[in-house]
């Protein structure tokens, strides 16, 4: 009946949310013969019922900490209802029964023996705990005698903690008059005869005689004893503690053993873990996140964006990692307030559909920026705390050399934020420290080696590259791999002829080749040409070289690329760094570096989880230049935050600079190697970029905007609505429903913004919204969120821009014609010859990174609006291999800036009191 009854139950679960299921483990260490007949039980009683049951068995050397982490976990685990951890525990290791038994979750306690469910039964709550099921059972069977408990006298005679004493708990909240008898009770037979009642769990067998049991009583035998029977093949019989035949002939009612207690024991195990699960559906809506928000305390006028900052305190950022479904041992925490997620995370979540994908990007910009950072916080803040839906940002980690040089931090700003801002800004976990290590090792190599190539003979250089250890020279791992590469099959360096010994050890370098630079996450605008080598001990071996700044390096785009460890790690071998004398391509493999690199970025691969001024959860993770490479945060962070947020929720990404760059590779890059296929694109405008397109006068970082960008000019914003449209026309090419933001200054008139939403939505834009989120946080992007999840269901037919399959120039001149709008593209010499390498080499089937200016359509800085009769000039061309891209430089761009007059860093101080950082913005 109990059985039927609880089937019933799940199957209406069912029918409110077709993806639930109520979940229960078992955990078992060891293999007792015992303990694995009794969760054969529970777990066919399981099926039976509709209920999802995992058995988790540790093995006989599971330590404490094993099974605690274990139960930690499953605690965790929001798919999971109840927990048994079934006793004894059958380790070799001494194991604290108490403390696991209590480590268990009080929510997901179905066996009720934890000192809190305890403690809740023992003061008559109830309806607040879990009831051990043996007691249950029993109380459920009286009950169905159909006899009322209340006022009866009851007799239980035991007083562990399984059975005697949460049953006269139970009695004695069911009105009972209760008595517990044990082993030191004088005149036990006078005890029992008073009982209407009697309850047994002593262990001992057949101690109660029939002539003890009062006339007509009712008899619960709880105890399993085993007696010798030569007539049983097993030479032993199971009996309880009472006489059965004798009481039988006094009782009204009385429990076989076995067949009386026990399966309405796994039944009421059965029925707790049913009730966690309401209790579950109860406190949580079927997918949503249990997750508390920050109210705002808005100022007038808006503080700074550090002052902000600083009035918000964060929440733990283990507690809101607990919130959005991150199991503790999938979180590595960095201090209170950022934390790293561990890659397994994917794994656990695979079977969990993806939420709603939605990229961040924007008009042509001015010097100044847009604020599409701050409007992607501001969207998620609206989208979460105030529309109530799962959301998670997905953002690039700003480098360090803006932050101290011109720019300033890049963690949103006013009330749309991503907190603590100097902790965002600054190293963060040190991902981009790693990166610069990296990078630097594989610059180190290669120097090294054309320098010990130089200045050794073949056979002395194969010497020191395979070294005699204990006596043998033996290849690496990473040897093994050049030696296949070269075709060379072999294994026992002493039977490489000397041709392959010349060919192995001899990489060739081509110094005028080398394309790897070393990095510096600073802006130094005196490393752009340096000339490296000329100390006494290098020989004269002296070359000019450079250094970039650290996001530029090709590290970067393979940690934004990556898919997994073992894709970062093949992602690393394939870079290559140069060109051999003969035309081969040299590659991190070929130095032999390529696993040292996958050590150093062993950390850097997990994303940082940190959270916005109201809550929200944010991923922190990667942040290539935007120019030279693809400007997008982790594919990794993505893929985990749509698991996260589920099939209902968002996941919001921003692609840096304008739509014809950000956005553009975006699609083409990031879309193509994450298999990932966008939602919505959210194209952020002002109105001053708009004047600034319309023919207004020129902006400049660091100056006062003239009269024109701060006084309504409705003809201005109406002539730069030419960017506006290209750029939603741009969007539209891949198939993608388009927002328009209109991110507001409180210098904009309501005309100005009203005229923006019309052209917008002539343009072809799905809406318009204007936003205010830099002043009112999540408040100020509400209508834009509304905007969003009805664009979010709107049909999509998401395609790419071009065939990979494309020879290089054609690929080239399809980005330049549709989305910039050239007429065609000419290849100079040097960029000419580099399509002819490139394509020898293997490489033409790559995708495209346009390496152009931010601030024109064209490749012409000053050319604002929408450029036309143009030929886009393509300077030269290099590859990004291990990350996966080519990239065409169209002009000239520095790869380190430089240094302004006066840098940010003239205002950035730490008080030596608080300890706080001062001044950044």
């Amino acid at each position: 009946q109990v059985r039927e009854r609880l089937k019933k139950e799940v199957e209406a679960m069912k029918e409110q949310d077709p993806n639930f299921r109520p979940g229960l483990v078992v955990l078992q260490v060891g293999d007792r013969e015992d303990s694995n007949l009794y969760i054969s039980m529970k777990l066919k009683a399981a099926a039976e019922i509709g209920i999802n049951a995992t058995h988790m068995r540790l093995p006989q050397t599971a330590t404490e900490d094993e099974v605690l982490r274990s139960i930690r976990n499953v605690n965790e685990n929001s798919s999971v209802h109840g927990l048994i951890v079934q006793l004894p525990l059958d380790s070799v290791h001494r194991i604290n029964t108490e403390k696991v038994t209590n480590a268990v979750s009080p929510e997901k306690d179905v066996d009720g023996l934890t000192s809190i469910n305890a403690g809740k039964l023992a003061r008559g709550d109830l309806g607040d705990c879990f009831i051990p099921c043996t007691p249950n059972g029993c109380m459920e069977l009286i009950k169905q005698t159909g006899i009322p408990v209340a006022g009866k006298r009851a007799v239980v005679i035991g007083r562990s903690k399984i059975v005697g004493a949460p049953m006269y708990d139970l009695l004695l909240w069911n009105h009972a008059t209760v008595t517990t008898c044990h082993s030191k009770t004088a005149d036990l037979a006078a005890e029992v005869g008073q009982a209407d009642i009697l309850v047994t769990g002593i262990g001992k067998p057949e101690m109660v005689k029939g002539e003890w049991v009062k006339k007509g009583a009712i008899v619960i035998d709880c105890g399993i004893n085993h007696i010798p029977d030569s007539t049983r093949p097993s030479g032993k019989r199971v009996v309880g503690d009472v006489h059965f035949a004798s009481a039988k002939e006094q009782a009204a009612f009385i429990t076989p053993v076995p067949g009386g207690v026990g399966p309405m024991t796994v039944a009421m195990l059965m029925q707790n873990t049913v009730l966690g699960a309401k209790r579950f559906l109860h406190a949580h809506k079927p997918g949503k996140w249990n997750i508390s928000y920050t109210k705002l305390n808005l100022q007038r006028p808006v503080p700074s964006d550090i002052v902000i900052s600083r009035s918000c305190v964060p929440k733990p950022v283990d507690n809101l990692a607990r919130e959005i479904g991150l199991l503790s041992s999938e979180v590595e925490l960095y201090g209170t307030t950022k934390a790293k997620v561990q890659l397994e995370a994917i794994d656990r979540l695979q079977a969990q559909p993806d939420g709603k994908y939605v990229v961040v990007t924007g008009i042509t910009p001015t010097p100044l920026g847009e604020g599409k950072s701050t409007t992607t916080i501001g969207l998620v803040q609206a989208l979460g705390a105030h529309l109530n839906f799962n959301v998670f940002a997905c953002v690039r980690q700003p480098s360090q050399g803006p932050t101290f040089g011109i720019k300033g931090g890049a963690a949103g700003g006013g009330y749309s934020q991503v907190i603590p801002m100097e902790e965002f800004n600054l190293h963060l976990t040190g991902d981009i420290h790693a990166i610069t290590a990296a990078n630097n090792l594989v610059a180190a190599a290669i120097d090294a080696r054309m320098f010990h190539e130089a200045t050794q003979s073949d056979k002395a250089l194969f010497n020191r590259l395979v070294p005699l250890s204990g006596g043998q020279r033996k290849f690496s791992p990473v040897q093994i791999n050049r030696l296949k590469k070269l075709g060379i099959e072999k294994t026992d360096p002493s039977t490489l002829t000397e041709e392959e010994i010349t060919r192995f050890a001899r990489l060739d370098i081509d110094p005028e080749s080398i394309t790897w630079q070393r990095v510096l996450d600073t802006n130094d605008r005196f490393l752009r040409k340096i000339t490296i080598g000329q100390s006494p001990t290098e020989k004269g071996h002296t070359r000019t070289a450079q250094f970039d700044i650290t996001v530029a390096s090709e590290i970067m785009a393979v940690l934004a690329l990556t898919s997994s460890m073992e894709d970062m790690r093949q992602r690393l071998a394939r870079m290559v760094v140069a060109t051999s004398r003969s035309g081969d391509p040299i590659t991190t493999e070929d130095l032999g570096v390529c696993g040292a690199l996958a050590v150093l970025m062993k950390d850097a691969i997990k994303p940082n989880l940190m959270q916005t001024l109201e809550g929200n959860p944010v991923f922190v993770h990667a942040g290539p230049f935007a120019n030279i490479a693809h400007g997008n945060s982790s594919i990794l962070a993505d893929k985990i935050a749509l698991k996260l947020v589920g099939p209902e929720g968002f996941v919001v990404t921003e692609a840096g600079f304008g739509a014809d760059i950000g956005m553009e590779k975006f699609f083409n890059i990031k879309c193509r190697y994450s298999g990932l296929r966008p939602h919505v694109v959210v194209l952020v405008a002002t109105v001053r970029a708009l004047k600034m397109h319309g023919g207004g006068p020129t902006v400049t970082a660091g100056m006062p905007l003239p009269k024109e960008y701060t006084e309504e000019n409705l003809e201005l914003v109406e002539k730069g609505c030419s960017n506006l449209r290209k750029q939603v026309e741009n969007a539209r090419h891949f198939g993608v429903p388009v927002v328009v933001a209109v991110n507001a200054f409180k210098t904009d008139s309501e005309a100005e913004l009203l005229l923006i939403c019309k052209m917008a939505k002539e343009a072809g834009a799905f809406d318009a919204v204007p936003c205010t989120h830099w002043a009112d946080g999540g408040a100020g992007a509400v209508e834009l969120g509304k905007a969003v999840q009805k664009a979010a269901e709107a049909p999509n037919k998401f395609s790419f821009l071009y065939n990979t399959e494309l020879p290089i120039a054609d690929k080239i001149r399809i980005i330049a014609q549709k989305i910039y709008g050239a007429d065609d593209i000419e290849l100079l010499p040097e960029a000419q010859r580099k399509v002819e390498l490139y394509t020898k080499q293997g490489f033409s089937n790559l995708p495209i990174c346009m390496a152009k200016t931010h601030l024109s359509l064209s490749h012409d800085a000053e050319k604002k609006g929408v450029p036309t009769g143009f030929v886009l000039p393509i300077r030269d061309i290099r590859a990004s291999v291990g990350a996966g891209f080519l990239y065409p430089l169209v002009g000239t761009m520095p790869t380190i800036p430089g240094l302004p007059t006066r840098p940010c860093f003239y205002d950035i101080d730490l008080d030596p009191v608080t300890g706080e950082v001062i001044g950044l913005f």
